[in-house]
């Protein structure tokens, strides 16, 4: 490394740019630019042309150096000799900064990033303690569209499980303008930098949710407010719907805040649930009637005002949704036993958001989920017990999703209408989220998604924003003893339950 900065001949460049001498007179000048020009003026008629370095001038350099004392000397920069520059070349702090100068240079010269980021950890050592929330969640980009998510709430969000730089939100109506279609989706695109989305799709109904159809990557589904299921096509000229359910007591006739396409590459269908209770089953070939349907209702007599669903990894027969009342339920599509098959209560306000554990690994854990409510509160359930496992209580206002990570065990994220996200890393903590941020201006956040690599998280707020994050590694990428620390959390988190409710009944 030295001998090479040798060669490149560093001494005899600096040499050859030194000033020229003559420039010392120019130093003067602008030190004191009034007398320079009235001898000028003076000696102006018989001066030639080297009066530049003429004795007046030099007489009048001594004065001002008289005047101004050290702080000239000073000014004047010190050559180095040859023997103090090659030390400075050998030196371990220039090697250490030219080493370091010339990566963030080929960063800069080939990337439009953060070509400064630092790999050894060192821009962090001066934050207080290890790591802090700021390296934990960082944004990356915000998506928005004066034309059409202004004054828009957004209500769903999704990313293509076929293009992953691919997001869908969807949004409702835009009271101001009336004239606007009510209903819109947008199509963002995380691979380029461009602020516009990569697709605008829209209908005449407030679209409540809306998802990538599985096994169909043109294909855009929505659930309106007015109860139609709606596909946009990718590949259509059009904005609007390609096909459309019927308004009729056949298809559903409520809002629908639940669209989800399960099964197979070779068979799938499309599932929705509108706030009567009623199920259906779709083909994406045939929109015109269910394939099927069904009625939730409790004990026969209470229909279930669905507001959130959700299906355990890999399976398409058993889910879970919650409700207006609070009240948590696992269903089934098929069987003897069709229908609402438990109630899980615990929650004291609506329910806003379900999400199935779905973090493949060494050991199974689908049968767990978590609720997220208007009560503050995010809730651990098992569906092997029909009593909430644990109650995250640290949000102060209405929770309004939450979703498991889908790639470490033991994260999930919720957001709230204070304007915060949270990532809970429960293998480190259960009583304080292991990171949070708030957004910008605190709008409501209404929904959360993770990225199928599990290193980005989506967010949508009130205004019609979206906002996307990146996750530092250190919490989204699962150590391999992850699993089975888990298992330990959950066994303390069953024996600290048990406790409690001993304590209660004594």
């Amino acid at each position: 490394m030295g001998r090479g900065a040798v060669r490149l001949g560093m001494s005899k460049m600096t040499q050859v740019d030194f000033i020229p001498r003559e420039m010392v007179s120019y130093s003067k000048e602008t030190q004191t630019p009034t007398e320079a020009l009235t001898h000028l003026d003076q000696k102006a008629d018989d001066e030639e042309d080297e009066e530049v370095t003429a004795p007046p001038p030099a007489d009048d350099t001594q004065e001002d150096k008289d005047e101004h004392g050290e702080h000239q000397e000073e000014d004047i920069p010190k050559e180095l000799t040859e023997e103090e520059k090659l030390q400075v070349l050998h030196s371990d702090e220039f090697l250490s900064f030219f080493e370091r100068g010339s990566r963030i240079v080929e960063r800069a010269l080939a990337e439009q990033v953060d070509v400064c980021f630092d790999y050894s950890g060192r821009d962090l050592e001066d934050k207080e303690g290890d790591l802090q929330a700021g390296a934990k969640l960082v944004l990356n980009r915000q998506f928005a569209e004066e034309c059409w998510t202004k004054n828009r709430v957004v209500t769903c969000l999704d990313w293509s499980p076929q293009y992953p730089e691919l997001l869908v939100a969807s949004y409702n109506n835009n009271e101001d303008a009336p004239h606007e279609p009510d209903g819109v989706a947008l199509v963002w695109n995380m691979k380029y930098k461009k602020a516009t989305p990569e697709y605008i799709f829209h209908c005449q109904s407030e679209v409540m949710s809306a998802g990538f159809a599985k096994f169909h990557p043109n294909l855009v589904v929505g659930g309106t407010y007015s109860g139609q299921i709606v596909l946009w096509d990718n590949r259509s000229n059009k904005r609007t719907p390609v096909q459309r359910t019927p308004l009729s007591a056949a298809a559903h006739t409520h809002p629908v805040y639940c669209v989800n396409v399960v099964g197979t590459q070779n068979a799938n269908n499309l599932i929705s649930i509108s706030t009567d209770g009623k199920m259906c089953s779709w083909s994406l070939d045939m929109l015109s009637q269910p394939q099927d349907s069904l009625e939730l209702v409790f004990k026969q007599s209470k229909a279930v005002a669905v507001t959130s669903m959700a299906f355990p990894l890999g399976d398409v027969n058993n889910f879970v949704v919650g409700s207006e009342d609070g009240s948590v339920y696992t269903a089934c599509r098929h069987g003897s036993k069709a229908g609402i098959t438990e109630v899980f209560e615990g929650h004291h306000g609506p329910v806003t958001g379900l999400s199935c554990h779905s973090a493949g690994g060494p050991v199974d854990f689908s049968h767990l989920f978590i609720s997220s409510s208007f009560d503050w509160t995010v809730k651990l359930w098992s569906t092997k017990s029909t009593r909430p496992l644990y109650s995250f209580e640290d949000s102060c206002d209405y929770v309004y999703d939450a979703v498991w990570s889908p790639t470490h065990p033991a994260l999930f994220a919720c957001v709230d209408l204070a304007g915060r996200l949270d990532l809970w890393n429960l293998n480190n903590d259960t009583e304080v989220p292991t990171a949070s941020v708030y957004v910008d201006g605190a709008p409501a956040l209404n929904r959360v998604r993770w990225s199928h690599s599990g290193k980005e998280i989506a967010t949508g707020d009130s205004d019609g924003q979206v906002q996307i994050y990146d996750v530092g590694e250190q919490i989204c990428v699962p150590k391999a003893d992850e699993w089975t620390r888990f298992v330990r959390t959950l066994a303390e988190i069953n024996e600290n339950r048990d406790e409690a409710e001993e304590l209660a009944n004594v």
